[in-house]
């Protein structure tokens, strides 16, 4: 048995340190003499090659030097004491000023809170995920609103703000359907004011609420939007949300709820909602906890919601991205919260006949499979799969990754194997095809309202480049390029009288970066309404546009939309089917052509470095702590990010303009036209039939002039029944 443990290294490397022994070469020689050591030994060898005698020799210490630094150091003196290791605890009034002081806020909220000074720690207490007790240093004054007289000396001085914070409670989570209990309101650090939703409360509160003159600010303001809506109010004149803003400050983290942001600026601890509801199945609805105990808790959301305004402001403004704030992402709130009102028509029918026919394919497939590999199994258990691939049929696993459990045998990873057996290509459609049976034939119809529609949720703060996203349900998976996909799109369908208009930004992500790069031959080429590709592969293959063959095109598609990804030769080589040494020629020929686009991302790249982040066209920046990593590939994946970011971000911040303008100016050129969803470049709406081309026109030119950049903008516009069902319009 080789001892490869004694080496550095997987076995199938090189010998470690030895520069030119193969790994073929290397293998032999382990084989032969078991250990490096026995190698050195036996250099005369007739067994070892004069040239491998010659390399050895020359790298002794090399190869030592590399398993030396492998070892593990045994004779190290260690003095250690039980006791000295005993945690003695710490002064969270000051640990806690301090990191937020040396901005270490991310440590904050991993404090063990059962191990402060005074307190003897409980035994298993290192629970780093809880939050440390608050340290509560400001009297505050929380109001319920109980009687008339209460509510009379709070309207009177609720009219007399410019400004104040706003928080709405209900008895679940879906703000179309769940009945309000009630909203509190702050303009002052440690006072709030809770109101019961009584009618007649409500109706004198109105035009506050719908006055745009007065600023609200929230956390997570669209819900607080959308829940008054159901309860019949309005609220306009929102100026800040501090769940958003926490987002500009830190895009790439998930972690913008108020409890965590409180807690990290202002070192406080609010109170749990589960101190109140509970949790598990024992868990109620906050229409069962006391008016109180419901008042004090919204009255902290509200009270702390306005004293974050004014520290996370600050932060945006040395950011350089309050105008971001203030231009993109507060006026698209009232956008999406009406866009997840609306929802959109599902045909039920269709989608259940669809679940009978994918059901009946699934069962053909998986005969097929049990068939290949001559047993039954459960194709779904990572592990059986293992199983059969790779132990019954013998399928190499060179190349793929590996999980704690072993082989991985994820989408990427078969992805890997495809043409090595017959059975990958059939697991591979199994569970595309059992994942879009859960994900949508099975689960649409369940989420659809009395009206047979259905209501995704847009999130502004998941994406680090600043796309949106669609949560319950996730709208943006559905596959656009595959049969299925299409027919799912299919069961999205107009009501009677009205049409689906799809407007989508063609290639608007290669029409941005020719514009960031001042690329000129990109951005005539639009200019001229050119095919891009065809004229990239024109230019790379030094042919004639009209001798461009159907292989050359996809070649530069490829790289055109590579570069945008920061892809190099051996991703375009995985993606084109081509040598990895044909792809570099093809990326080296592309940037001989496209000199601008490849100082352009140079540049970005060398900025990166410097300031550890990149920007937007509109300053939306994404830091990038592994930019200067000491490790190749996550420095690699780090400029990845760094070359994508100013392109793709840019191009959401363009959607997100669009969608604004759209929203203001709609009402006046066709009041009935709803805006339904966004999904990556395309908008999609539900337009009267008779209207569709004076909306089509109005929508491409509002997304095509709202903002100019160097390259001209393109919107398609399609028309059909339904979202998989269109066809073009306005050519």
């Amino acid at each position: 048995m080789v001892d490869y443990k004694a080496l550095r290294g997987d076995p199938s490397d090189n010998i470690p340190g030895v520069k030119g022994i193969g790994e073929k070469g290397a293998i032999s020689l382990l084989k032969e003499f078991k250990t490096l050591e026995n190698i050195y030994q036996n250099l005369d060898s007739p067994k070892i090659s004069p040239r491998y005698r010659q390399l050895l020799a020359e790298h002794r210490d090399d190869a030592f030097f590399s398993k030396k630094l492998s070892q593990l150091v045994t004779e190290v003196p260690i003095e250690f004491k039980l006791k000295n290791t005993k945690v003695i605890g710490f002064d969270a009034a000051k640990v806690i000023p301090l990191f937020q002081e040396l901005e270490f806020k991310s440590l904050i909220s991993r404090l063990p809170k059962e191990i402060q000074t005074g307190q003897a720690p409980a035994q298993n207490s290192f629970d780093f995920s809880s939050q440390p007790a608050a340290v509560k240093n400001k009297e505050t004054h929380y109001q319920l609103i109980k009687t008339e007289k209460d509510f009379q000396d709070f309207i009177q001085q609720l009219k007399t703000q410019k400004i104040f914070a706003i928080d709405t409670e209900t008895a679940g989570l879906n703000p179309l359907e769940d009945e309000l209990l009630g909203i509190s309101f702050s303009w002052q650090a440690g006072r709030a004011y809770y109101l019961p939703t009584k009618p007649e409360w409500l109706k004198k509160i109105q035009p506050v609420l719908a006055d745009p003159k007065i600023e609200k600010v929230g956390h997570n303001i669209k819900f607080d939007l959308a829940t008054l809506k159901t309860a019949g109010l309005e609220l306009n004149g929102i100026t800040f949300d501090s769940m958003v803003a926490s987002y500009l400050i830190n895009p790439g983290s998930r972690q913008h709820n108020l409890d965590g942001l409180v807690f990290t600026e202002l070192g406080y601890q609010m109170q749990p909602i589960t101190d109140l509801i509970g949790k598990g199945k024992n868990q109620i609805t906050l229409k069962e906890v006391s008016l109180e105990r419901v008042s004090d808790y919204s009255c902290e959301d509200a009270d702390f919601t306005w004293r974050l305004v004014k520290p996370l402001t600050k932060q945006l403004e040395e950011k350089n991205n309050l105008g971001l704030l203030e231009k993109i992402e507060i006026p698209l709130i009232p956008v999406l919260a009406e866009m997840e009102r609306n929802g959109i028509k599902i045909d039920i029918g269709f989608l259940k006949k669809m679940g009978q026919q994918v059901n009946k394919k699934l069962t053909v497939i998986e005969k097929k499979i049990y068939e290949l590999a001559k047993t039954k199994f459960n194709i779904a258990s990572p592990i059986q799969l293992k199983e059969v691939l790779f132990e019954k049929l013998n399928i190499s696993t060179q190349g793929l990754g590996r999980t704690k459990t072993g082989v991985s045998t994820a989408a990427d990873e078969l992805e890997k194997l495809r043409g090595q057996h017959q059975i990958i290509d059939y697991i591979i459609e199994f569970r595309e095809l059992a994942k879009l049976k859960s994900t949508y034939l099975d689960a649409l119809p369940k989420l659809v309202d009395l009206n047979g529609r259905i209501h995704t949720s847009f999130n502004q703060t998941i994406t680090a480049t600043g796309r949106l996203s669609s949560s319950e349900p996730n709208l943006q998976n559905i596959p656009v390029r595959t049969e299925l996909g299409q027919k799912i799109r299919q069961a999205f369908v107009a009501p009677k009288g009205f049409k689906i208009l799809s407007a989508d930004y063609s290639q608007i992500e290669l029409r941005i970066v020719a514009s960031l790069a001042n690329d000129q031959k990109m951005i005539e080429s639009f200019k001229k309404g050119e095919d891009i590709h065809i004229r990239t592969a024109a230019e790379i293959n030094n042919v004639p546009l009209d001798k461009v063959t159907k292989e050359m095109r996809y070649a530069a598609k490829a790289v055109n939309f590579g570069i945008i990804y920061g892809q190099g030769p051996h991703g375009l080589a995985a993606t084109t089917g081509i040598s990895r040494s044909k792809a570099m020629d093809f990326i080296d020929r592309y940037f001989e052509v496209h000199q601008d686009i490849y100082n352009y991302l140079e540049e970005t790249k060398k900025l990166a470095h410097q300031t550890g982040y990149v920007e937007t066209f509109f300053g939306r920046r994404r830091y990038l702590p592994e930019i200067n990593s000491t490790i190749q590939p996550i420095r690699a994946a780090a400029e990845r990010m760094a070359i994508n970011h100013p392109i793709q971000g840019t191009a959401a911040d363009l959607m997100k303009l669009a969608m604004i303008e759209i929203y203001e100016e709609l009402p006046k050129i066709s009041p009935q036209t709803k805006m339904l969803l966004q999904v990556h470049d395309e908008l999609v709406f539900e337009v009267p039939a008779s209207e569709i081309e004076t909306v089509g026109e109005f929508v491409k030119k509002a997304m095509e002039k709202v903002y100019k950049l160097r390259a001209p903008v393109d919107t398609s516009i399609e028309v059909g029944g339904s979202w998989g069902e269109l066809k073009p319009i306005l050519e």
